[in-house]
């Protein structure tokens, strides 16, 4: 093989390699490209994902401010329970105490 065609046999082997080079990437591009189609999905997934958590921060909000509302609630109901107990054990005192004296004026 003389000096012209190993430069000949070398131009082609490179040529074929940047040929193939050429379609892999032109293959990998086209495989892995993003539509439009898909860049519109992806934008309404992004803005359904965006209502999603604003509505899931509306209802923490929500449960947060009822839970505080029922504790307080639940607190007031305590308070007029001892209240009342505390009112039942006064009266049930006095009702002995009457019972008591009755007893003492009878004999």
């Amino acid at each position: 093989m003389n000096r012209t065609e190993f430069v000949f046999a070398t131009a082609i082997i490179l040529f074929v390699a940047f040929c193939l080079g050429w379609f892999a990437s032109w293959l990998i591009h086209r495989l892995t490209r993003v539509t439009q189609a898909d860049m519109g999905e992806l934008e309404q997934m992004a803005q359904a994902l965006h209502e999603a958590e604003e509505t899931r921060d509306q209802a923490v909000t929500y449960i947060e401010a009822r839970e505080a509302e029922l504790s307080n609630q639940l607190a007031q109901t305590e308070a007029e329970l001892r209240a009342a107990m505390d009112g039942l054990r006064a009266a049930r005192h006095e009702a002995e105490e009457l019972r008591a004296q009755v007893e003492r004026l009878q004999s």
